[in-house]
């Protein structure tokens, strides 16, 4: 069976609740039942930490024999090399997704760091971004 990993980053265990002008008011856990249910051919699992080694860790316990990642490291993407690194020395494809488009949001959301070693970029797609992205993945 294919699996691919998601990775949200800090403060994405808030959505819904946080700020829904611009992350929308479904929480996650609500969002990646449906997401589990439109793939059932595919082991979807989830990770979330507000911790930057915890992403790191789980990139590198998946990155070799996962079929993909699906990563939305918050606001570590506009500043962590370390998470960069780690995307670029594992194998598995990772796509990155962010819920708001950060390019017309503050300047320093639009250096996106840890995008630049992803196969791809997906932004302001709301949640439908992480569907895109698991479509992206099963074609790779």
């Amino acid at each position: 069976m294919i699996q691919i990993q998601i990775i949200n980053g800090p403060n994405l265990n808030l959505t819904g609740i946080r700020e829904p002008q611009i992350y929308g008011s479904e929480s996650f856990d609500d969002y990646f039942l449906k997401l589990r249910k439109e793939f059932p051919e595919v082991a979807l699992h989830y990770f979330q930490t507000n911790h930057e080694g915890e992403i790191i860790d789980k990139l590198h316990e998946v990155g070799f024999s996962y079929h993909g990642i699906i990563m939305n490291p918050a606001a570590y993407s506009h500043y962590s090399y370390a998470i960069a690194d780690a995307v670029s020395a594992i194998k598995t494809p990772v796509i990155e997704v962010h819920i708001s488009d950060v390019t017309n949001r503050e300047d320093f959301r639009k250096n996106l760091i840890t995008g630049q070693n992803c196969l791809k970029i997906i932004s302001g797609m709301g949640l439908d971004g992480y569907r895109m992205a698991v479509q992206e993945l099963l074609l790779v």
